[in-house]
């Protein structure tokens, strides 16, 4: 099966192999600006300065919303000072350290599966590095289920928000957004209000702890800080893994190489992140008139990057649209690029590379079902998938 047999979004014309007209062109509909090209990507992700990543500012304020404290939606020096209380956790040395955790983890999730009903993201991609994150972020682990079901709801048939719809309605979507968060808010300020009561190790401690400029951090930035590093913190290896192994199925003879030479397991995640971006789309603001792509874009412009489409320019990539596990250099947008270089990658490297071995391993002959198809996320923001089962006999 090829990628463009596969049910991913329509609109992610980059994986049937076409190429956008322009790098940089105004949506009249949604009135923002989509960005496709890698050159033009880059030279937004690395000039926060120009181009912001507070998009909050284009739309309207709601009640309880989670903007304060959303490291993603955060410019520096506010962006380096959240980003700083939790950097130590995700330091090489903290990082390399879980290997015998995540090799653990692999292999008492795959006990529990089972031959006949092997589902990739079920069984291993979701709760392994659903369980790392929380027990880095001090909640238990055992309330995964909880999570995914939170997640989903967060990403599930999410469309996108309209410059071009009044203030009413614009109001109305961004409070469901918030509801949609409730649920996540509301359990990770319960744990941080255990902490203030009583310390205990993990991430979520040391935010209720922590001081920047001398002052705590509130319980919304507590929360809402947290909320990314649960959400972001998992969902990435999720895909990632399950897209890996997609893409190296429908690649034989590529998939053989893996097989034969584990040291290839690196460079095909690399290229897996670059064929396949699980966050295929990212959001920025122009801060004053700009010329992107030779393209003239206003002041307070929201532009949509599109990562997955930058990770397939011809400029840059020989044969995009090829799958090679020896593409050397990769400079895919993947993990981003910038200030917001996503502070997880070298967790999801790792998790990814250490759970790919011990499958190999224990599956020889590992391999995609003719009769259940992958699913694929609903949401025009992401590509992975949602469900793989797979054939392990």
């Amino acid at each position: 099966m090829g990628e463009t047999m596969w049910d991913t979004d329509p609109q992610h014309f980059w994986l049937r192999g076409e190429r956008p007209e322009h790098t940089v062109v105004h949506d009249e509909e949604l009135g923002f600006w989509n960005v496709y090209g890698h050159p033009e990507s880059v030279e937004v992700l690395a000039d926060w300065s120009r181009f912001s990543s507070d998009t909050s500012r284009l739309f309207p304020a709601v009640e309880g919303g989670t903007t304060e404290g959303n490291i993603l939606q955060l410019d520096p020096p506010e962006h380096h000072e959240l980003r700083r209380l939790v950097s130590r956790a995700f330091t090489p040395k903290v990082v390399a350290d879980l290997e015998p955790r995540i090799t653990e983890l692999t292999g008492d999730l795959l006990d529990e599966a089972t031959g006949d009903d092997f589902e990739l993201v079920r069984d291993l991609a979701y709760p392994l590095p659903v369980i790392v994150i929380a027990e880095l972020l001090g909640v238990p682990a055992d309330d995964r289920h909880l999570f995914r079901d939170w997640v989903d709801g967060l990403f599930e048939g999410q469309g996108r928000l309209s410059l071009k719809d009044d203030r009413a309605t614009q109001e109305e979507a961004l409070r469901g957004g918030v509801e949609a968060m409730r649920p996540i808010l509301d359990y990770l300020g319960e744990h941080a209000a255990q902490c203030r009561r009583r310390p205990r190790p993990g991430l979520l401690n040391d935010l209720v702890r922590a001081e920047v400029d001398g002052a705590r951090l509130t319980d919304a930035q507590v929360v809402n800080f947290a909320t990314i590093l649960l959400v972001a913190g998992h969902i990435t290896t999720t895909m990632l893994l399950g897209n890996t192994l997609l893409a190296l199925d429908a690649h034989p003879d590529r998939f053989a190489q893996v097989r034969e030479h584990r040291g290839l397991l690196p460079s095909a995640i690399e290229e897996s992140l670059r064929f396949l971006t699980p966050f295929a789309a990212v959001a920025r603001t122009t801060t004053a008139p700009q010329t992107l792509g030779g393209v003239e874009v206003p002041a307070d412009q929201l532009l949509m990057l599109w990562v997955g489409a930058a990770n397939r320019d011809p400029r840059v990539f020989a044969d995009p649209d090829a799958f090679d596990v020896t593409r050397d250099p990769n400079p895919h947008l993947g993990f981003g690029r910038g200030v917001h270089f996503c502070l997880g990658a070298p967790l999801a490297r790792l998790e990814g590379r250490l759970a790919l071995d011990v499958l190999l391993d224990r599956f020889p002959r590992l391999r995609t079902d003719p009769a259940r198809p992958p699913a694929f996320f609903d949401s025009v923001n992401l590509t992975g998938v949602r469900s793989l089962p797979l054939l392990i006999d």
